[in-house]
């Protein structure tokens, strides 16, 4: 509507004002006589109406549908319920208020059994650095789809050293903690044992454990998501995850210490940047720069890609990642990047590792408990070293000797600066006599044990042909004899991998 519309009504009202002042005097006043209220009055009266009028203050019209605001915001605001955005005093109880508020907002129905679906609430930190003297903990169990984001949380000096800034346990856990930990293993193992949480997500985050205890701590929960997270200053483990499924860390950074590599005091790291104990979880994207043992996973069925360690060298006793499964690993490294500190997987039992980078005389170690490896590939993986006779797989056999070994391929793998170690080699020799040895002990990854040989004898003498046999593979050493002795070149294969 234009301008001159708009002032249609208007005018109407004002002109039957006018008539009606007029009216209104006439009825007091002789006929033929005007009224004798002073004209300026009545002008004046006119004009206060007509402003009344034009700065909408008599007529309040009823609000369009497009005008009308939607109440009830989702995003839940911690400085609303007086956290201190500057770190100076204790926010833990603001941040408390927030996370229950979040909690009794309207459920959109359930995800898992169990598990009220918060609807995607979200507590926003602000970009405050927030001191916190105990941790955060969600209010009650049984809930899910809520975001923590976008802030810093930092331990006070007199926050609980067993304790995690972010603790996603349940009371009854937290309490099974300061008893025994048989009983929470048994709670977070059981069949009948609920979930906690599902698709919590925490983003965004900064997290100063200022050397008192954990960052996050996940207990029997589903679809956990960690992404983008500066996690410094623990003193036990920045990540740890405890029985559920799924926690997918990604885009991430971990470290006891702030340091970019070469720092003094790395011989004394120590901690677990993330501690894996449960199944089906996934670390993605991830640099760990100062920790004792980058990765430790005690469950099955993990993923890890485009991980880089340099946490602690291995000269140092340091550990990039540390697979603690015996008989049952179930995980796959690809794509990272193992920097002066190595993996170690106790009897595994699938096992695949490839595209992966190691620096530094980093290796991998096969470590034997009871004597297994099974269904294990380390295949197209790069090794750099410096010249001392590394290898870069190695066996520990201290406990006992690997004796159930099968399905176990190192193969395709280059070296520089380090000594390559396989389950698949291939050599030959030549010579004038009617005995010729390939010796494979150099390079094949376990001793005295060869399953499969392949050879070929050529001879270059007219007129003879010698019977020949496999005489002997004892000690990784393939002997094959003639009949009668004849210059031959010799040609071996040599498989460790196959089953007998």
């Amino acid at each position: 509507m234009t301008g001159t519309g708009r002032n249609v009504p208007l005018c109407m009202v004002l002109g039957l004002f006018g008539l009606f002042m007029i009216r209104a005097s006439g009825d007091d006043s002789p006929p033929g006589k005007l009224s004798s209220a002073p004209h300026h009055d009545q002008m004046r009266q006119l004009q206060e109406f007509k402003a009344s009028l034009v700065s909408g203050s008599a007529i309040s019209p009823s609000p369009s549908p497009q005008q009308q605001v939607v109440s009830g915001s989702r995003v839940y605001h911690v400085t609303d319920y007086g956290a201190d955005p500057t770190g100076k005093s204790d926010s833990i109880e603001a941040l408390d208020k927030a996370i229950a508020d979040a909690f009794q907002g309207p459920s959109e129905g359930v995800l898992m059994e169990g598990i009220s679906n918060l609807g995607g609430v979200q507590i926003d930190l602000e970009g405050g650095n927030y001191l916190l003297s105990k941790p955060l903990r969600l209010p009650a169990a049984g809930a899910g789809n809520l975001m923590i984001h976008g802030g810093t949380l930092r331990a006070s000096n007199d926050f609980p050293a067993d304790g995690y800034l972010i603790d996603l346990s349940s009371t009854t856990q937290e309490e099974m903690k300061e008893g025994s930990s048989s009983d929470l293993n048994s709670e977070l193992t059981s069949s009948s044992s609920s979930y906690n949480y599902e698709y919590i997500t925490l983003k965004d985050l900064m997290l100063d454990c200022n050397y008192r205890g954990g960052g996050i701590s996940v207990v029997n929960s589903l679809r956990t998501g960690i992404d983008n997270c500066y996690i410094a200053h623990f003193t036990s483990n920045g990540i740890l995850v405890q029985g559920g499924h799924e926690t997918y860390i990604r885009n991430s950074f971990l470290g006891q210490h702030i340091t970019a590599g070469g720092d003094a005091g790395e011989r004394n790291y120590t901690g677990t940047a993330i501690n894996l104990m449960g199944n089906d979880n996934a670390v993605t994207d991830v640099v760990i720069f100062s920790a004792a043992i980058g990765i430790i996973a005690s469950g099955q069925a993990n993923t890890f890609s485009g991980v880089h360690c340099y946490n602690k060298a291995t000269g140092f006793g340091g550990t990039g990642i540390y697979l603690k499964l015996p008989g049952l690993t179930q995980t796959r490294i690809v794509n990272s990047y193992l920097d002066y500190t190595g993996i170690v997987a106790e009897d595994p039992v699938q096992l695949h590792i490839s595209s992966s980078f190691f620096l530094g005389d980093a290796f991998i170690l096969l470590k034997s408990i009871n004597g297994v490896a099974n269904g294990v590939s380390i295949v197209d993986n790069m090794f750099s070293g410096s010249n001392k006779g590394v290898e870069i797989v190695q066996l520990d056999q201290s406990k006992a000797p690997f004796t159930q070994i099968d399905q176990v391929v190192v193969d395709r793998n280059n070296a520089k600066g380090m000594n390559i170690k396989a389950t698949v080699a291939r050599g030959s020799t030549e010579g004038n006599g009617s005995s010729w040895t390939v010796d494979f002990s150099p390079v094949l990854l376990f001793p005295n044990l060869i399953k499969h040989v392949q050879y070929s004898l050529s001879s270059s003498r007219d007129g003879v042909f010698p019977n020949h046999v496999l005489r002997n593979v004892s000690e990784n050493r393939v002997v094959i004899e003639s009949d009668v002795a004849v210059p031959a070149n010799v040609f071996v294969a040599v498989d460790q991998s196959l089953s007998t």
